[in-house]
């Protein structure tokens, strides 16, 4: 499988031919792309018609099928469960994880994170401002919730001081509620190829969050989103509304090639898939940790 995003934002029609998805539109060639060239799609407009035939078979696939709401920001997607080979067992597993592993695995998890805050801060604004520092203070689990310290200085860094996550319907926020929102499909999806069930956790308990893996293993992966809305803001170019140029651009992003592990260049759907099957290798008792990135190459990036 490729790494292609679709997004379909104006009327359509969806349907399966000859295992193409073809996209039909009035007064427009109709488009049709390989279902396994597909890693996700995304439908944000309300006259978009789609069959059965198209759903079951990008699940069959492993493609990810986003729905999104009138604010054409995601609100639903449906993932493929059937797609590894060994799925009950990592289950059983999974299920059966001792908490203080889980715990273990969480203060990697926030360590990674902190420290892709860090690079993203030094490439912006000249200095890491002593997000190593923080990086160290990470416990087993958390405890003293380094995450949020963390938190409260880089947004006002990276976006100014009188900027609040999620405090209001900002621009800034809207861009960054959609890129996340794909971002957490493409996890989604490479959580559900590796075996594992994406609602049985590492931290994130929310009862009604049927994603709740997906929560957990995507917090190092958001600063790419970040960097795409802070490059966006810095171009003047996030628009009261998430516009489809807006889109584009974060789903470029989204689907760039980064750095990973000792100067390998990979897809973030590659990265992903890679982090999700060291979960599976920890689970079973053959890893120690998982195999979070390095760094991230924000400059090539930023522009």
């Amino acid at each position: 499988m490729s790494d292609r995003i679709i997004d379909i934002s104006s009327p359509a029609r969806l349907s399966i031919q000859t295992a193409r998805l073809v996209i039909h539109r009035q007064d427009c060639q109709d488009i049709a792309i390989p279902l396994d060239e597909i890693a996700a799609v995304s439908v944000s407009h309300g006259c978009v018609l789609f069959t059965h035939a198209v759903l079951s078979e990008l699940a069959h696939v492993g493609a990810v099928f986003i729905v999104c709401d009138q604010k054409h920001l995601p609100a639903g997607m449906l993932l493929p469960l059937q797609t590894h080979h060994a799925q009950c067992e990592v289950f059983a597993l999974q299920s059966t994880m001792p908490l203080p592993l889980k715990k273990r695995l969480w203060k990697q998890i926030i360590q990674a994170k902190v420290r892709a805050q860090g690079t993203l801060l030094q490439c912006v604004t000249g200095s890491a401002r002593g997000f190593s520092i923080l990086e160290k203070k990470v416990r087993s689990g958390d405890p003293t919730n380094v995450e949020a310290r963390a938190a409260r200085q880089y947004w006002s860094l990276l976006f100014g001081k009188g900027f609040r996550r999620n405090g209001d319907e900002t621009s800034v926020n809207s861009h960054l509620n959609y890129g996340y929102a794909i971002l957490r499909g493409i996890v989604a999806r490479s959580i559900c190829a590796a075996g594992l069930h994406p609602s049985l956790s590492l931290h994130h308990h929310n009862r009604y969050d049927s994603f709740a893996l997906a929560d957990d293993l995507m917090e190092p992966f958001r600063p790419i989103v970040d960097s795409a809305v802070w490059t966006l803001q810095q171009k003047a170019q996030t628009d009261d509304e998430l516009t489809q140029d807006g889109k584009r651009r974060l789903l470029s992003a989204l689907s760039s090639a980064y750095e990973y592990r000792q100067s390998e260049s990979r897809t973030l759907f590659d990265i992903t898939s890679r982090v999700a099957s060291s979960l599976v290798h920890v689970i079973r008792g053959e890893a120690a940790k998982l195999q979070l990135p390095d760094s991230w190459d924000y400059d090539t990036h930023l522009s």
